[in-house]
């Protein structure tokens, strides 16, 4: 091995893991996932894990609450953060084609405390996302057995409804997907195609439809007057840019558009799950860009479409705030149309769930096959390859908290921790670049680093208008993580034990 291929500062925090050993990791047979998906498959776990409740919900409100008919070009502006990260992802994945996403590229570029630190980060992430899509999923489930006549006993519907206290739904399906993980990749990747292939009929439906009702005059203005929010001042509510600068973000207006990227950026969190599947994939050097482009690009014209679609139906200040597409065809006469969004809905957040559930599991298993978690939850299933032990023990877990937790206050964490997740692979682009330009990269993130370094100013931006109180937690989860790794991850860790034993 060349000198620049040999890990820098094995004793220390910042000890990398070169491409080369990664690599020859995912090869050992009892630690080794199996190969079955192709480039459609991973643009399908795109598209089913962006298309959420964001495309149903945050257009309207946003439309109402922040920019008007202009909510299109703030979907326009997150796409293109969203794509800026993209580009650094695809180099990452099709050059490191190993399971961990973000989190083994920091191990191959920045060293092993920040790898930590972003595994430990998208553990937390993932595990809300798929806890809190599940309890909305149980929520949409819930309304469309109301229409049908069916009632769950009032315990059994969730903390979050009076009298409840176990939200059953919610439990059962993470167990239940919890099962297609275990089962197998390919499994997975055909029931997420089925039910994507559900989702987009019905979106594409939505807009077809609703193109017959739009009336010109609700576009009218396309970028509503400028106003101050209300309520500003200095509590732990207000964005994290607020409380530093004093600066208050503005609703409307040229500005507005940014102030709702900030907002509409929840709907495309999931497209950087896809690069959790690179190990999984036949041939990642090509198809993991394909895959990470892709199901952005579709996301992206999907989200505009329907932003479109739905301020030109009603004017923005008559959109409701919970479900403004099915309300605009309630508006417009068409209930019809109201119960297939719903509908498209529920079956749609079954893959949402599925593949946040997917991207943890796959994190936490490269974690540990790096002996930064224990081993134990390393090996993979003898029949199906797959990494049975933490996709149950973080499948129970995650059933169980979605069935007792309301915690849709922590959901902005999920933000918080995919953008961190952005900052930190466009900073490894850069640094690889320079500590490995030998590495044969498939695909090139263009103009490194003038790329790189905007799309973590671009990312940066966006955390900052989240809320301080966000800011304070994720903190909090940060501080416990550097604890763990110092108690356990330092010492138990391959790579270090690696460079003691080279010592002696």
């Amino acid at each position: 091995m060349s000198t620049d291929q040999q890990p820098r500062a094995n004793n220390g925090v910042f000890r990398t893991k070169t491409v080369e050993q990664s690599i020859r990791d995912t090869e050992e047979p009892e630690h080794a996932l199996k190969k079955s998906l192709s480039a459609w498959d991973l643009m399908v776990f795109g598209v089913g894990v962006i298309i959420g409740t964001g495309i149903f919900v945050l257009t309207g409100k946003v439309a109402k609450e922040n920019a008007g008919p202009a909510t299109a070009l703030a979907f326009v502006a997150a796409g293109i953060v969203c794509a800026l990260a993209a580009l650094c992802y695809a180099e990452f994945a099709s050059t490191v084609p190993v399971a961990g996403s973000a989190y083994t590229f920091a191990y191959a570029s920045i060293g092993e405390l920040p790898a930590w630190i972003i595994g430990w980060d998208l553990v937390l992430e993932f595990a809300l996302g798929t806890a809190v899509v599940a309890v909305g999923w149980s929520g949409y489930v819930r309304s469309l057995m109301d229409n049908i006549d069916w009632h769950l006993p009032a315990a059994l519907e969730g903390p979050d409804v009076p009298g409840g206290t176990f939200d059953i739904l919610a439990f059962l399906l993470v167990l239940v997907l919890t099962v297609v993980l275990v089962l197998g990749m390919k499994l997975s990747a055909r029931i997420t195609a089925l039910v994507v292939a559900i989702k987009v009929t019905v979106v594409m439906i939505v807009i077809v439809a609703g193109l017959f009702f739009i009336v010109g005059d609700n576009y009218k203005p396309f970028i509503p007057p400028a106003v101050t929010p209300e309520g500003g001042g200095s509590s732990w509510d207000s964005p994290m840019v607020q409380l530093i600068f004093g600066y208050e973000p503005t609703n409307f207006g040229v500005m507005g558009i940014f102030t709702a990227a900030s907002v509409v950026f929840f709907a495309f969190i999931g497209f950087d799950v896809v690069a959790t599947a690179a190990e999984e994939t036949k041939l990642p050097q090509r198809d993991m860009p394909r895959g990470i482009l892709g199901s952005l690009f579709i996301c992206t014209v999907l989200y505009v479409a329907v932003a479109l679609v739905v301020t030109g139906m009603q004017h923005y200040t008559e959109l409701s705030v919970s479900a403004p597409l099915a309300d605009a065809f309630k508006a417009a006469g068409h209930p019809f149309y109201a119960g297939v969004i719903s509908f498209g809905a529920a079956v749609g957040l079954t893959t949402v769930c599925l593949i946040l559930l997917l991207g943890q599991t796959r994190v936490f298993f490269a974690m540990s096959r790096d002996g930064l978690l224990p081993r134990f939850f390393s090996k993979t299933h003898p029949r199906f390859k797959t990494p049975y032990r933490p996709t149950i023990l973080l499948g129970v877990i995650i059933a169980i908290v979605a069935g007792f937790t309301s915690i849709n206050e922590l959901a902005t964490l999920v933000n918080i921790g995919t953008l961190f997740a952005f900052v930190v692979v466009a900073f490894g682009v850069i640094v690889l670049r320079r500590t490995r330009p030998d590495l044969p990269r498939a695909f090139r993130t263009p103009w490194v680093p003038a790329l790189p370094i905007l799309s973590i100013a671009a990312s940066f931006w966006l955390m900052l208008n989240l809320p301080g109180e966000t800011w304070f937690r994720f903190a909090v989860w940060m501080v416990i993580g550097i604890v763990v790794y110092f108690l356990y991850g330092r010492s138990h860790s391959r790579l270090g034990q690696a460079g003691q034993a080279a010592k002696y």
